[in-house]
């Protein structure tokens, strides 16, 4: 099998490859997890399901940089955009290593539209990733 140039250059010079290119798959995996992608990390998380009305629970995730380069402990929060407040608790999160993670301390008090945040990264390489969850 011969190479043209262009596939030599990415086999050989992978940090030639657009960041997007290199993309990352959070080490979290099986049945119920979701995911969010942003421009440079990834999240996956499970939820317990259903989610639990003003009941503390803990959630699952997990997180990679697209760019393989290591970050700090996350920082996670809900709110309810429509109603304009989040959660009257602060969670705390702890690194179980690898790219994973659990956040404690999470409660829910209304049914509702709710809005999960997960904020990775500082300065320029910083970002925060949203994704939507419903409690009955």
């Amino acid at each position: 099998m011969t190479l043209g140039p262009a596939a030599l250059a990415a086999a050989l010079c992978p940090a030639l490859l657009p960041v997007a290119a290199l993309g990352c798959t959070p080490p979290l995996q099986g049945r119920g997890v979701q995911a969010v992608e942003g421009r440079g990390f990834v999240v996956a998380w499970r939820a317990p399901a259903p989610l639990p009305l003003a009941e503390f629970f803990s959630l699952d995730f997990a997180a990679c940089a697209r760019d393989g380069r290591p970050f700090d402990t996350p920082r996670i929060d809900a709110t309810m955009p429509e109603h304009g407040h989040g959660m009257n608790y602060r969670p705390r999160v702890e690194s179980l290593g690898g790219g994973r993670f659990r956040a404690s301390g999470l409660l829910l008090h209304m049914p509702g539209r709710w809005q999960l945040s997960v904020s990775l990264g500082s300065g320029v390489r910083g970002e925060t990733l949203h994704a939507p969850l419903t409690v009955d």
